[in-house]
């Protein structure tokens, strides 16, 4: 979606009060700071912000990286991303190169920018074929892709800082020419001002600051303070939109929107059991299989070139539209490796360890789980009384409408446990279940074509929503994830000749991935089922 299609929704005439805000990163050098700044996106995006945006380096530096990182921003963080697309020393072929790219990851929005020089020139020299402005790159965008992209560009409160004179200020000539300048901007397509930063060290901020300069934590509570009172001032005076530029850092901006009153820790929700996506192509996708619900980026990435999610309907999971698994699935920030290795890689000397470690992860003694790209269980993984209160009061979809949940658990078992429980699903026809090992052997008492709904919405003025379906099709592909990740997300923390890794292959190769549902969701008790086992 188009940033001022959503600026515009979230200020319409009745909701005029509404202020909304959107967060600014840049691309980090390392590795590890790439990682390191998806974990913190995560949270922060959890804050609904009406976009984000990814700067892109002088001269072009950064720009796989930027591209990547804005991929992974839309695709897999489910943001609304706007990707900075500069022309200093940039060959139309490179810029053509970036739009392409994100037109294809159904990125919508860029803010067109001159740039600033490469590393190691004084002044902005324009190449040889290529744009000597930002408004060449806006009429270029017009001109060849048409109304697709949103385009933002920069606005200067001061004037362009190129025309600002040794004390501080632009002549009333030089000011008046930049705003015609940029009118000139939005008349050939721009659609959105974003303005540069713009603030003064006056000597009160200098003087408050002396005092606690070697105190990391004062001068950080000051910052907050400060932004907090710059942002009350621009709100004040009417404006609605605030674009945070956070230094890649957490705390201080979710610090200054809290004292806004623009956000609550307690009131995070979601507008379905996952976030909903962004991109373009799956912005209409309100279905899903379940199995994925705590690995929901390994499942957009299987997924990524499905055909049938414009018609916002779950499609055919028989055909071959599921990618292969790929080591993507398996590869996690080496912070999230570390805590996996703390919790889950202790010796483990018989089948009982290991029902232990999965028993604490159920009390919430562990934070990790090998099978989740999640931190803990999710609030709605508690029993179904406790389960279903959380949902009504976070809630998924409009307010003043009612969720529902059939009772449902997915694990691993030995096949003398399985068989009990089919004796007892026999004597129990609210109970379904699909059972397989990793060869692909199948149980089930329900037909391969048959979709179970387990989750269901009903919202005033809306047709009843069905966000996570049990599918014998999907179950099938996502079994061979879940026998995967025995291996490739715990085992291979031990050593090759380590009895522990033994022990885990051992389980993966004899036991059965099971998904019980109860279809009785008023009075039924999954639970009672589990007794005497």
């Amino acid at each position: 979606m188009k940033v001022i299609e959503k600026i515009l929704e979230s200020t319409a005439a009745g909701d005029a009060g509404k202020v909304v805000f959107s967060f600014e990163f840049f691309p980090p050098k390392t590795e590890d700071g790439v990682e390191n700044l998806f974990e913190r996106m995560e949270r922060m995006v959890a804050h609904d912000p009406t976009f984000c945006d990814i700067t892109w380096g002088a001269g072009g530096t950064t720009a796989e990286l930027t591209l990547e990182i804005a991929r992974r921003m839309q695709n897999m963080v489910c943001v609304e991303t706007m990707m900075h697309l500069t022309c200093t020393n940039m060959p139309v072929e490179k810029i053509d190169h970036a739009l392409e790219t994100i037109k294809k990851d159904g990125i919508q929005n860029v803010l067109a920018l001159r740039g600033d020089p490469p590393r190691g020139q004084d002044k902005f020299v324009q190449i040889q074929g290529g744009f000597a402005c930002a408004l060449d790159l806006v009429e270029h965008i017009r001109k060849s892709y048409g109304d697709y992209f949103g385009i933002a560009v920069a606005g200067y409160p001061e004037a362009h800082p190129e025309v600002i004179e040794s004390n501080g200020l632009a002549t009333p000539e030089a000011y008046e020419k930049d705003l015609a300048y940029l009118k000139r901007k939005v008349d050939a397509g721009a659609d959105v001002i974003v303005t540069q930063l713009f603030y003064d060290i006056p000597s009160e901020i200098t003087a408050a600051l002396e005092p606690i300069k070697d105190n990391e934590e004062a001068v950080r509570a000051y910052g907050v303070h400060l932004g907090t009172e710059m942002c009350k001032k621009i709100m004040a005076s009417g404006i609605k939109t605030l674009h945070l530029y956070t230094l890649n850092m957490e705390k201080s901006a979710l610090a200054i929107l809290t004292n806004l009153g623009l956000i609550e820790e307690s009131k995070i929700s979601r507008p379905l059991p996952w976030r909903r996506p962004t991109n373009l192509f799956r912005v209409k996708e309100d279905v899903r299989p379940i199995f994925w619900a705590n690995r929901p980026k390994s499942y957009i990435s299987r997924t990524i070139g499905w055909e049938q999610y414009p018609h916002g309907r779950w499609g055919d999971s028989s055909n071959a539209s599921y990618g292969a698994l790929t080591d993507h699935q398996f590869m996690r920030p080496r912070a999230r490796d570390k805590k996996l290795q703390e919790e889950w890689v202790v010796p483990l000397k018989k089948f009982d360890d290991i029902s232990e470690k999965f028993m604490k992860y159920c009390l919430g003694q562990l934070k990790t789980s090998p099978w989740s790209e999640l931190d803990a269980l999710q609030p709605e993984t508690k029993i179904i009384d406790e389960q279903l209160a959380s949902i009504n009061l976070k809630g998924w979809g409009p307010a003043g409408g009612y969720v529902y949940q059939k009772a449902y658990v997915e694990f691993f078992c030995y096949e003398e446990k399985l068989k009990a429980l089919v004796e007892k699903c026999k004597a129990n026809p609210s109970l379904t279940f699909l059972a397989v090992n990793k060869e692909g052997n199948l149980l089930s008492n329900v037909g391969k074509n048959d979709v179970n709904a387990v989750t269901w919405g009903v919202f005033p003025a809306k047709e009843i929503i069905q966000p996570t379906v049990v599918d014998p099709s999907s179950f099938l592909i996502w079994k061979d994830e879940a026998f995967e990740i025995w291996s490739r997300g715990w085992a291979q923390f031990y050593p090759e000749d380590d009895s522990s890794r033994s022990l885990l292959q051992e389980v993966q190769k004899t036991s059965y991935l099971v998904s019980l549902v109860d279809n009785d969701y008023v009075n039924g008790n999954l639970f009672a089922v589990f007794k005497g086992f």
